[in-house]
């Protein structure tokens, strides 16, 4: 719900494009910090207790804004909360220890399957809330200009403050091993420096398909509002049906990596949503170019469940939570700068050009991460593999 209204929500504030673009980098540097602590910390201390602070924090966040429209209660509740960022219907900067806990659940041959359907399963509530920033019209009889969108945040209150009570019931059983001998602490450093060989190619890929996701997708609310004249009943619209669509992608790319592989399949399908982004940008009109903003939401976000499984597989289960920080402080720390460049260029009118620089980086992108990474697909497709020693049972709830 907040992808598509917080944007139009400081554009009702009178907020420029340039001003939202800043705040939007800003939240994304502040997530990108928490999410490295997190993913430490969470390796030493388990992963349950991060998920519940993020949720407390989302709930705080959404109550203030509810009530307060001063800016620096904004400014807070995107840079702690993630407001306006959409997070795939994830934690946010707190997605490390979601992922690691996740990755415990199941042997590596399924984690392609595990991610997808986590994945999905998130898309369809993005669906869900983005048919919901549509109903902003309903208040206008009553609350004028931005004060309309203001109780949208409290049905973001009422749902983190649900999350927040089933994900307490659940456990955590996590215990942080231990290297006592010489013997072992050798070969844990030496296994650790080939891990974070592999981190580091992930950094590398990460941050050109970052910088074209901060590009591309922070401010295509805004997009299509300047382009074509159209609020937020159109556009919440158009993302409920990607979202939703989305998450059955997920599936299907799921399905798709356990036969071909993670890796392969994410290239595959990341190489049409490049050609998508282009036509995309090209349009003269709403209707055609909703058509490959749908296309291109399937092929791109449809990849997120097979990606997480690849960067769960760079590390030992101690330091899951590491590699799940990386991966995402790696895309969000040049994530963060598109939207201030792609703000100021729509700003001077250059409305096609934040595309056409996210879809080079897209396609740069995808044919580096299939040759850093295109190794990994056997070990994460054998049938009947057995489960790697790292697995333990799920969270009893």
């Amino acid at each position: 719900m907040l992808v598509v209204n917080f944007a139009l929500y400081l554009r009702a504030l009178h907020w420029t494009a340039g001003s939202i673009g800043l705040l939007l980098t800003a939240s994304g540097l502040v997530g990108a910090a928490l999410g490295l602590g997190v993913g430490y910390l969470s390796d030493r201390y388990g992963r349950k207790s991060f998920i519940l602070i993020y949720e407390s924090v989302t709930v705080a966040s959404a109550l203030a804004v509810t009530f307060i429209a001063s800016a620096w209660i904004i400014v807070l509740a995107a840079m702690v909360g993630s407001f306006g960022r959409g997070q795939n219907g994830g934690a946010g900067p707190f997605g490390p220890a979601e992922q690691a806990w996740l990755t415990r659940t199941v042997p590596a041959t399924l984690r392609s399957r595990l991610f997808s359907q986590n994945a999905a399963i998130g898309f369809v509530g993005m669906g869900i809330g983005a048919a919901l920033a549509g109903t902003v019209g309903l208040f206008h009889p009553w609350l004028s200009g931005a004060a309309a969108f203001r109780p949208l945040f409290a049905l973001v209150f009422l749902g983190s403050g649900i999350n927040l009570v089933m994900l307490s019931r659940l456990q955590d059983d996590y215990e942080r091993p231990t290297h006592t001998t010489a013997a072992a602490q050798a070969e844990h450093t030496a296994i650790t420096r080939e891990e974070n060989r592999a981190l580091m190619h992930l950094s590398a890929t990460n941050a050109l398909n970052g910088f074209a996701v901060g590009l591309t997708g922070p401010l295509v609310s805004y997009w299509f509002a300047v382009r074509f004249g159209v609020g937020p009943a159109a556009i919440g619209g158009l993302m409920a049906v990607s979202f939703v669509a989305t998450g059955f992608s997920n599936l299907a790319t799921g399905a798709m990596a356990e036969r071909l592989g993670p890796v392969r399949s994410v290239v595959s399908i990341r190489l049409v949503g490049v050609g998508m982004l282009v036509a995309m940008a090209l349009m003269g009109n709403f209707v055609w170019a909703s058509v490959f903003y749908f296309t291109r939401s399937l092929m791109n976000r449809g990849s997120v469940g097979a990606r997480q499984a690849v960067s769960q597989s760079l590390t030992r289960d101690e330091r899951r939570g590491v590699a799940a920080s990386y991966n995402m402080a790696s895309m969000r720390v040049p994530a963060s700068v598109g939207p201030t460049v792609a703000g100021y260029l729509m700003e001077d009118g250059n409305l096609t050009l934040p595309f056409f620089l996210g879809a080079g980086l897209q396609l740069g992108y995808a044919l580096l991460y299939g040759r850093l990474f295109g190794h990994l697909d056997q070990g994460l497709t054998r049938r009947g593999a057995e489960s790697d020693q790292q697995v333990t049972r799920p969270p009893a709830v």
